[in-house]
């Protein structure tokens, strides 16, 4: 980007809508906008590249756990998926493609990071402060920030003692050589049982932390060849009929997750199976076992995790960790495990990742504060008190078991339909209704219960208080169904008096 086109945008006293992050959910919603003419929008990414969680994460592994035809946008599929999962450089490599194909570089001001957001009930715009002190100002915002932006860093005693190399699975450094090293992964979740077979065979020793057990899947990943590549090229339905079909089949789970039945027991009988089948050391098989019910935690796919897991320079700790030195993990008894490197594969702050700055709403009430006890939001869109302001992936709206692309583009339906009618009334903002949003909320925290998810594990789809602040307690098609439908009514249309001709000045001074 030059940096005339820079000085050209930073020009503008006003953007009609701000787009605040080009990963799946921002790129998904400015795309969508100029399908339906809707052109004046500016996207801030705080990177040099669009891409996201996607960008960012370049561990070892990296993949997506859904299918590559269902994890991509319904209006772009790509029909050059190499593998039925797709690996990160493949999932970036598309964004880059949509992002070209549809002309949104020059819509995009790159290394630009947002650090505040301020209301200003007098001319219905919120005020943007960026990192070098900038600011500018917008009708709209739409933060499409994503949940996994805020890396989770355990609290361990003399972590800041050790010597040797320390790195988080989203912070990886490529520069560093793990051939030969001795490390340790704390932690195994999704990005563990990646990292952890591909690291395997170059390290001398590697130690994995685990403090409880995943259920884990086999995954069935493998090649797509270019046979089926060209025929998804020449007969796009065959591809579309493929990703109904995977969508129909990751639905088709959701009871097994949801409620602690017999298709659950199903499930972990299936899990359990596989498990022994890899695993031939009973007491590697103990250590492996999770001891709660199948969808509380997140389910795992790997086809590489537990191969890995018995090799011999492989050990697998389940003593927790008392502390560390400079040199080495202590554990719960006695043991110490010396090590060269550390990698943290703990996950995000999800719960907390929706408020990762200042944004002050109606009366300076400040967002953080009111999410200090668990986030809510409409819809997981909209929240009461922030006009003009939604949400992409908001609170509670992660899916336990398929495409979160579902669910993006269920969302950029009904911000469209909020811009459109936000349009219509230049001298007002949208403001939700409070009854509004806590009826929506208390039936969603309602819903959860008897599910697996309040079951008792402790889970990263839960605040520390045990709110479930993360998942769409229901089918995806339920959460596309209620998404559908925008009510002016549900909103309070406050006058604004001075925003119009604050727009129709910014506009006069672009042209």
């Amino acid at each position: 980007m030059t940096n005339d086109k820079n000085n050209s945008q930073s020009n503008r006293r006003v953007d009609e809508v701000a787009i605040i992050g080009a990963g799946f959910g921002g790129l998904g919603v400015a795309i969508r906008m100029q399908q339906q003419g809707l052109n004046d929008f500016v996207i801030y990414e705080r990177a040099s590249d669009v891409g996201g969680v996607w960008r960012d994460n370049v561990y070892p592994g990296a993949a997506c756990d859904v299918p590559s035809h269902l994890y991509s946008f319904s209006f772009e599929p790509n029909p050059d998926w190499g593998r039925t999962f797709g690996p990160q450089q493949e999932i970036h490599r598309y964004l880059r493609h949509c992002t070209e194909k549809y002309k949104l570089r020059d819509k995009i001001e790159f290394n630009t990071s947002l650090t505040a957001m301020d209301f200003c009930e007098v001319t219905g715009l919120w005020r943007l402060t960026f990192s070098d002190g900038g600011q500018r100002q917008a009708r709209a915002v739409v933060m499409a920030i994503g949940a996994l932006n805020i890396p989770q860093y355990p609290e361990i005693t003399g972590v800041d003692d050790f010597a040797g190399k320390v790195m988080h699975t989203a912070e990886w450094d490529e520069s560093y050589d793990l051939s030969g090293k001795r490390v340790a992964v704390i932690g195994t979740g999704a990005s563990a049982i990646q990292v952890v077979p591909s690291i395997q065979s170059q390290v001398a020793e590697l130690s994995v932390f685990q403090r409880t057990p995943p259920w884990v899947m086999p995954k069935f990943d493998k090649p797509l060849s270019p046979e089926r590549q060209d025929l998804y090229r020449r007969w796009p339905m065959v591809q579309t009929t493929v990703r109904r079909l995977q969508y129909l089949m990751a639905e088709s789970v959701v009871p097994a997750f949801m409620w602690d039945s017999f298709l659950t027991r199903f499930g972990e009988t299936i899990a359990r199976r596989y498990l022994r089948k890899v695993v031939s050391d009973p007491a590697l098989q103990n250590k492996l076992s999770p001891k709660y019910a199948m969808g509380c935690k997140r389910v795992l796919l790997s086809d590489e995790y537990y191969p890995a897991l018995t090799k011999s320079n492989v050990n697998v700790c389940v003593e927790g960790i008392d502390k560390i030195d400079e040199t080495a993990i202590c554990t719960s008894d006695g043991q110490r495990h010396e090590v060269d490197a550390i990698v943290y594969a703990t996950g995000f702050k999800v719960p907390v990742s929706g408020a990762p700055i200042p944004i002050r709403g109606v009366g300076g009430r400040l967002l953080a504060k009111d999410w200090a006890i668990g986030c809510e939001a409409y819809k997981g869109i909209a929240v009461s008190g922030y006009p003009n302001m939604m949400y992409v992936m908001g609170p509670n709206t992660g899916p336990g078991n398929t495409s979160v692309i579902f669910y993006i583009e269920s969302q950029i339906n009904y911000i469209l339909k909020y811009l459109k009618t936000l349009r219509k009334s230049q001298n007002k903002y949208l403001d939700l209704k409070p009854m509004v949003q806590r009826e929506f909320n208390a039936d969603i925290q309602e819903r959860f219960k008897g599910t697996t998810w309040t079951s008792g594990c402790n889970s990263w789809y839960l605040t520390k208080d045990g709110k479930n602040t993360t998942l769409w307690p229901s089918f995806s098609w339920q959460y596309r169904l209620t998404t559908r439908h925008f009510s002016a009514a549900e909103y309070e249309f406050v006058n604004a008096s001075n925003a119009v001709a604050e727009l129709e000045s910014s506009v006069a001074t672009a042209s």
